[in-house]
């Protein structure tokens, strides 16, 4: 095992037992989580060549979360500009992701986090999960989560560093938000 898979390894697990925490200065916990189709998403894949904005979010398709997915869809070619890849993380199952991306037109990376390890290893904090019913070009779906998550936000640089760290995010400032302080930190 490559010996920054294992420190990643023991942050994640060290954080997690010990809710600890990710801040701003710190090397944040290594992702791996199936995306939308189910296919496994690793951050170290863009560990020196991009920069990472991950938003938590509670649940796909949901009032304020659809309004948070929106803001960064519209204002994704900025963020691309700046070298950033845009990540939404919840609870849900991916088959949700899947719904949610398709139904709003999302043009980044949704991943799930349904156990809330990696949510738990960023200090965010997780409630129990649940079930809703919603109604998608006239067909009925139940989504489930695993757990429900708060509203936070993180910047992680290249090099793998906590930038910014925003808690109790407003879902519709969340992306204006994020870009007014990268813009502050360039200059």
């Amino acid at each position: 095992m490559k010996k920054k898979t294992i420190v990643n390894a023991l942050i994640l697990l060290f954080s997690t037992l010990f809710g600890i925490a990710a801040e701003v200065g710190s090397i944040a916990p290594s992702i791996t989580l199936p995306d939308a189709n189910g296919k496994m998403w690793n951050s170290s894949e863009f560990i020196n060549k991009k920069n990472l904005l991950i938003f938590f979010y509670p649940a796909a398709m949901t009032g304020g979360c659809t309004k948070q997915a929106c803001s960064y869809k519209e204002e994704y070619k900025n963020w691309k500009d700046i070298n950033f890849e845009v990540i939404g993380i919840s609870g849900d199952k991916k088959e949700n992701l899947k719904l949610f991306k398709e139904s709003e037109e999302l043009n980044f990376t949704l991943l799930s986090d349904y156990k809330g390890t990696v949510a738990k290893a960023f200090g965010v904090p997780t409630a129990k999960g649940g079930n809703i019913q919603k109604f998608v070009s006239g067909e009925r779906f139940t989504l489930e989560r695993g757990v429900t998550t708060k509203r936070w936000t993180f910047m992680i640089s290249r090099t793998g560093k906590i930038l910014y760290k925003k808690e109790n995010t407003q879902a519709t400032q969340d992306s204006e938000q994020a870009m007014k302080f990268f813009s502050k930190l360039k200059q």
